[in-house]
């Protein structure tokens, strides 16, 4: 009975040079991990610091750029307004004197620029600006109109070294008369600004979107690949409000209108009935 006692407790009772070899086993596995851990730990301090956010390069160049700042403001009052564009840079002017400046902006449907005007600015040399749109009409109110186009050439500033600056007239269209507010809003968004450089600048390579074929000058017959530029506004856009008139209004203008123009026309044949020199 004790032998078979001792047999079948000698399935759970190891020998000792089983005991060594299980210990042995057990350090060699505890190394195996400690070295994978210290390898792994080595391995993610030797890699760069792009490779947890490879978009901190980009920000990293861009904020040793300077910014390029554009101020849009309205100037005079009533229906006939003048757009003062700004353009502000953060580095020396020494250094952006073989670069040029072109504006592109949009005029919105309920103003328009008369391109006779601009064309007796520039023989005076007050600014250079020209209409790129097409067929447009300065008489046509504002729901028969169309978005026009403008290239404005910005000049420096003489007030301020690292500035530039342009102006450009504008007029408000007709527009139809509402029924109940007297009053519209015309929202005049920032221009595109443009720039041209004899030869590479760290701004170009900062601020550069894309290219834009342009004339090099106002009147050049050269064309000149244009870098399309980033910049910060100060204002988001500029909003002009202008009067209209109402609905309810419609008859009273039309007879006063009428009972004038009746007045007026009596008058002039009275007078030239009265004063006029016929000869028959």
């Amino acid at each position: 009975e004790r032998c078979e006692a001792c047999a079948g407790s000698s399935d759970r009772i190891l020998s000792p040079r089983a005991l060594l070899g299980r210990a042995f086993s057990g350090v060699l596995a505890a190394r195996a991990v400690a070295w994978l851990l210290l390898w792994g730990a080595a391995g993610l301090a030797c890699l760069p610091v792009t490779a947890f956010d490879t978009s901190g390069t980009h920000a990293g160049i861009r904020a040793t750029c300077s910014e390029i700042i554009l101020r849009q403001e309205v100037l005079k009052d009533g229906f006939h307004r003048e757009l003062l564009i700004k353009v502000k840079f953060g580095e020396s002017i020494e250094d952006l004197q073989t670069c040029r400046l072109l504006l592109r902006q949009y005029i919105p449907t309920g103003l328009f620029v008369d391109p006779y005007e601009l064309a007796s600015l520039q023989e005076r040399n007050i600014t250079e600006a020209m209409m790129v749109s097409e067929n447009f009409n300065i008489e046509a109110p504002n729901y028969l109109s169309k978005e026009s186009e403008v290239l404005i050439y910005v000049r420096q500033d003489s007030q301020c070294i690292d500035c530039f600056q342009a102006f450009l007239p504008v007029h408000y269209r007709y527009h139809r008369p509402h029924s109940k507010d007297g009053e519209t809003f015309i929202v005049v968004n920032n221009p595109e600004l443009l720039m041209y450089c004899d030869q590479e600048f760290p701004i170009l390579k900062c601020w550069a979107q894309s290219e834009v074929t342009a004339a090099c000058a106002l009147n050049s017959k050269d064309i000149c690949q244009w870098n399309n530029m980033k910049y910060k506004s100060v204002y988001k856009n500029v909003t002009l409000q202008a009067p209209v008139g109402l609905t309810i209004h419609t008859s009273l203008v039309c007879s006063v209108t009428l009972l004038i123009t009746i007045l007026c026309s009596t008058l002039i044949l009275v007078a030239v009935f009265k004063y006029g020199h016929f000869s028959l």
